[in-house]
């Protein structure tokens, strides 16, 4: 029998966003809450403050979902 998987691939979400839709888009790739991707990402920012670099980079990066 021959199954075809289907790859997951994350986008940046249309419908969570707040500024680029990264956190949100990552939240739904992993089936977690929005908000904690949210805190999760504040907290590395303030930790190391590469978290704007690495948000920025991932807005570049990752798509937009398609309609």
């Amino acid at each position: 029998m021959e199954q075809k998987s289907e790859i997951k691939r994350i986008y940046r979400s249309r419908t969570e966003r707040v500024i680029g839709g990264v956190c949100g888009g990552i939240a739904e790739y992993f089936g977690i809450d929005p908000t904690l991707v949210r805190l999760l990402w504040v907290f590395i920012i303030l930790l190391a403050g590469t978290g704007i670099l690495f948000y920025i980079i991932c807005w570049i990066i990752i798509p937009k979902r398609s309609v």
